[in-house]
C-alpha cells in the first residue's frame, strides 16, 4: 500500500511557543499534518537516503531499514533473508486518514479494500515467523465509522489457521479524546497472537506499581495467607489492560515530531521482553517512528524494518543514530531535519 494514515509534520519552534502560550494560560500540542502540506513534503524527500527496494544496513549491528511494501512478500524477504522471526509487531495504519507517499492528497480506502490490504500483509507475516513466534497488532476503532476496522480485521484473522489468538491488551492512555455528549476516548488496542508454542517470559509482565492492596486469604500448608505473602513480586502485573505506561506527546524525550499516534517505548519494549532473547529477529512491517528499532537496540535484538514512506525509513535511521550519538530516544519537540530549519521551513503549532 503506497500510502501512510501517520505522517509526517514539521516543526516551528515549539519551546518558544509553548513558553509564550503557557504564559497565556493555554497549551498547544499539535503540529500541523506534513500529509497537507505537499510542497513542503517534497523538500524533506530530499533528504531521505532511500528510494523504493532500497534497504540501508546498520554496520554496527546489522539492523535493517528499508523502504518496501508489507503487501509484497518479494520485499520482505528482500530485507529478511532466509531467517526467520521470533518477534513480529506491526502498527499498520488505521484507515482513518491515509496520506498519499508522495502527494498532499488525503482519502480513505473502503473497507474491503483495507482487508484486502490486511490480508496481503498478514499473510507474509506468518511467511517469516519463526515455527514458534509471536505476533503483536495495534489497530484501532473509529466510533465515527462503525468502530471499524476493528471488529472487520478480528474476524479476518480468523481464516489464518497458522494464528491462535492470545489476548486483546489496551494500553489506557493519560489523556484522550472525546465531546461533553460522550464518554472520553482514551484506550488504545493491541491484538496478540502466536504461531505454534513460543515461550513466554512473565517477568516481563511485572510492573514497577508497587502492590498495596491486601486481601484474597486462603490456607496454605495449615496457616491462613494473604495475597502479598502468597504473591512471587512485591509489583503489580500487567495483565492485559496496562494502565502503568504514559502516552508519547510533545514533552517527552522519546516523542518524534509529527509522528502521530507514536507507540511508547515501554510498551514495545515489554513485548520484546516478554517474546524474545537477546540476538533474537525482531521484525516491524510499518517502521512509521522508528521504535521498534530502539527497542531492539536497548534490548540487543537485532531489528529489520521498513516503511513504504521514505520519510519514515529515513527518521527510523536517523532516530537510531541519534540515539547513539545522544543516548537520547528522540527529539522531544525538537526537529529531526535540521538541515531545512535555516530555510525557515517551519510550520506552526495549530
Amino acid at each position: 500500500m503506497k500510502n501512510r494514515q501517520n505522517t509526517l509534520s514539521l516543526f516551528g519552534n515549539e519551546l518558544q511557543v509553548e513558553q509564550e502560550n503557557e504564559s497565556k494560560g493555554k497549551t498547544n500540542e499539535r503540529l500541523k499534518r506534513l500529509d497537507l502540506h505537499g510542497d513542503l513534503k517534497q523538500k524533506i524527500f530530499q533528504l531521505c537516503r532511500l528510494k523504493y527496494g532500497e534497504i540501508w544496513e546498520d554496520p554496527v549491528y546489522g539492523h535493517k531499514v528499508g523502504v518496501l511494501d508489507a503487501t509484497k512478500l518479494e520485499d520482505i524477504k528482500k530485507i529478511i533473508g532466509n531467517e526467520k522471526s521470533k518477534l513480529v509487531v506491526n502498527d499498520p495504519p488505521y484507515n482513518v486518514t491515509v496520506g498519499n507517499a508522495n502527494t498532499s492528497n488525503l482519502f480513505k480506502l473502503s473497507l474491503k479494500e483495507y482487508l484486502d490490504f490486511s490480508d496481503k500483509w498478514v499473510q507474509n507475516a506468518i511467511v517469516i515467523m519463526d515455527e514458534d513466534a509471536h505476533l503483536y497488532i495495534w489497530i484501532g476503532a473509529d466510533y465515527r465509522d462503525n468502530l471499524q476496522p476493528l471488529p472487520d480485521f478480528i474476524i479476518l484473522m480468523r481464516k489464518f489457521k497458522e494464528l491462535k489468538p492470545k489476548n486483546f491488551i489496551t494500553m489506557r492512555n493519560q489523556r484522550g479524546y472525546g465531546t461533553q455528549k460522550n464518554w472520553m476516548w482514551v484506550r488504545q488496542e493491541l491484538l496478540y497472537y502466536v504461531k505454534g508454542t513460543p515461550d513466554f517470559n512473565v517477568n516481563a509482565e511485572y510492573t514497577d506499581i508497587p502492590k498495596i492492596l491486601r486481601g484474597y486469604y486462603k490456607e496454605v500448608n495449615g496457616r491462613i495467607t494473604e495475597n502479598l505473602e502468597r504473591s512471587k513480586s512485591q509489583y503489580i502485573r500487567a495483565g492485559n489492560v496496562w494502565v502503568d505506561i504514559q502516552q508519547v506527546f510533545y514533552r517527552m524525550e522519546e516523542n518524534v515530531p509529527g509522528c502521530y499516534a507514536q507507540k511508547p517505548l515501554k510498551a514495545v519494549e515489554r513485548i520484546i521482553l516478554s517474546a524474545t532473547d537477546e540476538k533474537d529477529l525482531v521484525v516491524d512491517l510499518f517502521s512509521h517512528s522508528g521504535t521498534t528499532l530502539i527497542g531492539g537496540e536497548r534490548l540487543k535484538r537485532k531489528v529489520c524494518t521498513f516503511d513504504i514512506d521514505p520519510i519514515f525509513a529515513e527518521i527510523t535511521i536517523r532516530r537510531l543514530e541519534h540515539f547513539r550519538k545522544t543516548g537520547k530516544t528522540g527529539w522531544q519537540w525538537r526537529n529531526p531535519f535540521p538541515e531545512i530549519e535555516d530555510k525557515k521551513e517551519r510550520q506552526k503549532w495549530t
